[in-house]
């Protein structure tokens, strides 16, 4: 049994998108520095948790190959 190319793909195309996930959430850093601490935390608590939706279908692609159930 041959492994796929598939996985090794998949955790580049992760590690990309992580970075640009972080470049652009750091971006946001300059405006959002001016707002109370007690508003931004609610904000980067989201941005902290978002990032892994879209990590569901490529994970589920590198298994099985669909990107659909």
């Amino acid at each position: 049994m041959t492994p796929s190319p598939r996985k090794p793909f998949g955790v580049l195309l992760i590690i990309v998108l992580l970075i640009a996930y972080a470049v652009l959430v750091a971006s946001l850093a300059p405006w959002l520095s001016s707002w109370p601490a007690l508003a931004q935390a609610p904000v980067y608590l989201f941005l902290g948790v978002i990032w892994i939706a879209p990590l569901r279908p490529l994970l589920r692609w590198m298994e099985t190959g669909r990107l659909r159930r």
